[in-house]
């Protein structure tokens, strides 16, 4: 260690030897051979109504009883160890700070997560003597023309006037070391996770978009042993059909994977029941694969992931200032997520307001929190862009106690349901991101327009999609194992719809069906530039190729979504109402009515009618030949639906 790292006092060393000590007893008791993704000890992670606080080292107990009082399940507190210079070097307060947190999260049946920094960490005076950057220059990330990445309180609002902000390569080697040891650390005060904060390449910040940086010597010098190649040299930077620049994608991308691995590999072994869960901003969009961090990549390595998903063409990006367009691909993107996560949970922060003169906060927050129920999320809204607090904390505690008293819908692992699969390939959005996403949201927004129900197929999942037909928006990149794995389903009877440009390599698909005029992309730029009068029936011939029925029929507007899922062995309906939302004027949807259901038999009779916020009612159905036909009476925000027999 560094002679600028100072020796822990004697009061120091006992409260972290009490601390370890504490929790490696309770490891021992509670491990059972090696720590496992999920599980029981897990579960709390699908139920969690977050909020956030600021952790000092005598507030623990005012946290919680705050928690308790608003309906938050899930306590985020914040007293960042490694991304504070200061607290890297002597971390002894903050865990204690941490452990009185775990404690009482725990004596109430609550659960506590505690924020840290993925590869930043912020020096409070930059002027001082001793500095991050001051005393290891050498683990800076850096440009391709040795720029450090090296910034003050004019790059982002969280870095105070005086601070010295820095982004670290996770190749070096003597940080990375104290940095894992700072996460074992935490994970011993008995805190039931590790929130790891935009673990990122620097490419962000302004004048950094296009670095593709770092090339550091230690990151260069760990290319060169991967790959034979030198980054400074042998690479075009921003080139897809450059070969030397598809490897710098890939190791960048290998490098926050690794990293994630080991916080949590480091973690579980000082605590086996802790989970890991890192922020990510970049969802399906070409931001991934330039931060480093891609959520499809990331789920299996963590427990979950707490998705900071945006989504809005103007400058107001929160919950107030979304038109139904950005709405429907707000559904897109969190669907993408629920697919790419499996069985785990996926957390959004997002914001519901920020000002806006003509939305009232509730509204906002309710359109909020509506959306990212129906897509199978978990909640998050924070005021601003900020973590913590609330926009309107009566309305925060009202929707909080709701999901509360129906976590057996919204807690549950559900199931999605539908016999049309839309290819999600990570490889084409790294090297081919507007081609590949323009495509891909263009399929599903007309599938979700006409309530086609849909899974979302990777290619981890593809082996197991046994629908009728598998839908390739503008797959350009493809592994041996997908050309395989797609020839194995066309070859059982599976029928492949190809949109826009494919790779070569599945030009011999058998029996698949061509669009390659991209009509799928026109109609997205037709339904952005004027959603009200776009035509969901517009494309007859692609929705009759890809078209399907699960047996359930919704006659609904194309302005509401209809997610159809199963949980357990029941099937259940996810109404969201966006009709009649204008960007930053009207946040409260148009009521609507006569909405038909029509269903097969064996679904039962009866129809379970929850409405968002509301007190669940029940419905009979009309006999007909094809099954019984319910009439839904009105469909504010949002709305749970569901079946049963008239004996149930």
């Amino acid at each position: 260690m560094s002679a600028a790292f100072p020796l822990l006092d004697r009061k120091a060393c006992m409260v972290l030897a009490l601390i370890l000590t504490a929790a490696s007893i309770l490891g021992a008791q509670q491990s059972n051979g090696s720590p496992q993704f999920g599980g029981p000890q897990r579960d709390w992670m699908r139920r969690v109504r977050i909020a956030a606080w600021g952790l000092t080292p005598d507030n623990a107990k005012q946290i919680v009883q705050q928690a308790q009082a608003s309906g938050v399940y899930g306590i985020e507190v914040d007293n960042d160890i490694p991304g504070r210079y200061e607290s890297l070097l002597d971390p002894s307060e903050k865990l204690a700070a941490i452990h009185s947190a775990a404690a009482e999260a725990h004596r109430t049946g609550n659960k506590a997560f505690v924020y840290i920094a993925g590869l930043e960490c912020i020096s409070k005076n930059s002027d001082g003597p001793h500095t991050l950057f001051k005393d290891h220059p050498e683990w800076l990330q850096r440009k391709i023309t040795g720029e450090p990445a090296m910034f003050t309180s004019g790059a982002a609002f969280w870095i105070g006037k005086g601070e010295e902000d820095i982004w670290i390569s996770p190749y070096a080697a003597d940080w990375r070391k104290i940095y894992m040891q700072r996460v074992r650390q935490i994970a011993a005060t008995g805190i039931d996770g590790i929130y790891v904060d935009i673990p990122y390449w620097m490419t962000h910040f302004k004048g950094w978009e296009d670095s593709w940086a770092s090339f550091d010597n230690s990151t260069v010098e760990a290319f060169r042993k991967e790959t034979g190649l030198d980054a400074r040299k042998d690479i075009k930077l921003g080139n897809a059909d450059d070969p030397g620049f598809r490897k710098w994608v890939e190791f960048r991308l290998k490098t926050i994977d690794n990293f994630l691995a080991d916080i949590r590999k480091n973690a579980i072994a000082a605590n086996p029941n802790i989970s890991v869960i890192p922020e990510i901003y970049p969802g399906i969009e070409d931001a991934a694969p330039r931060v480093g961090a891609d959520v499809y990549r990331l789920y299996p390595l963590v427990d979950a992931i707490a998705h900071e998903y945006e989504f809005g063409e103007g400058e107001d990006h929160t919950a107030a200032g979304r038109s139904p367009f950005d709405w429907f691909m707000y559904q897109i993107g969190m669907r993408s997520f629920r697919a790419f996560a499996g069985d785990k949970p996926t957390w959004i922060l997002n914001y519901s307001w920020d000002g806006a003169q003509h939305v009232q906060p509730r509204d906002a927050m309710l359109n909020l929190a509506m959306s990212e129920l129906m897509a199978g999320a978990n909640v998050w809204d924070a005021p601003g862009h900020v973590m913590s607090g609330s926009n309107d904390l009566p309305t925060r505690t009202e929707i909080y106690s709701w999901i509360a008293k129906h976590e057996d819908i919204f807690g549950a692992i559900r199931k999605p349901v539908g016999e049309t699969g839309v290819y999600f390939s990570d490889a084409t959005r790294n090297l081919y991101p507007n081609e590949f996403v323009n495509s891909y949201r263009g399929v599903l927004l007309l599938l979700l327009q006409n309530h086609i129900q849909f899974k979302i197929v990777t290619p981890r999942t593809l082996a197991q999609f046994d629908g009728k037909v598998l839908v390739l928006p503008s797959v350009k990149a493809v592994s041996q194992k997908e050309v395989l794995g797609l020839h194995r389903y066309a070859s059982q009877g599976g029928k492949v719809v190809m949109t826009g440009a494919a790779d070569k390599q599945l030009d011999l698909l058998h029996g698949a069906t061509r669009f390659s005029d991209g009509r799928e992309v026109k109609y997205l730029s037709r339904a952005e530039k004027n959603f009200i009068a776009s035509d969901p029936a517009s494309e007859p011939d692609l929705l009759k190729a890809i078209g399907t029925s699960t047996g359930v029929e919704v006659r609904a507007s194309k302005n509401v979504v209809v997610h159809e899922a199963r949980i357990g062995d029941r099937v259940y309906l996810f109404f969201a109402n966006f009709d009649g939302l204008q960007a930053g004027a009207k946040a409260t949807p148009a009521v609507q009515q006569d909405i038909e259901l029509r269903m097969p038999r064996q679904f039962g009779a009866k129809l379970h009618w929850l409405p968002f916020m509301g007190s669940e009612i029940l419905i009979d159905g009309q006999p007909t030949q094809k099954g019984p036909r319910f009439s839904v009476p009105t469909l504010d925000r949002g709305a749970v639906a569901w079946f049963t027999s008239k004996s149930q």
